[in-house]
């Protein structure tokens, strides 16, 4: 026969569950168009890994949202060249 077990207190219960409070998480910017992206992960917009494209991300689209994507890819390399600029202005 199965000997009972104990009854475990608050305190224990609650040291046990400590370690499962959710962590933030942690997103650099993409070099290339400037979107938070998780760390070691291909960039969902453009389709960059450290400098190189790996997926081409306008082969999905139709012609219309290729032509829009495109502008929308140009207007953000513009964008964080004129910040770079910026930033090294300053300095």
């Amino acid at each position: 026969m199965p000997t009972m077990r104990q009854r475990h207190t608050k305190s224990r219960r609650g040291k046990r569950r400590s370690h499962h409070a959710l962590k933030t998480q942690i997103f650099g910017l993409c070099a290339k168009c400037g979107q938070s992206v998780p760390p070691h992960r291909v960039c969902p917009n453009c389709g960059t890994y450290q400098g190189k494209e790996v997926i081409d991300v306008l082969k999905k689209l139709t012609k219309k949202e290729k032509k829009e994507k495109q502008k929308e890819m140009v207007e953000q390399e513009k964008e964080t060249k004129k910040m770079d600029m910026e930033s090294l202005s300053v300095k």
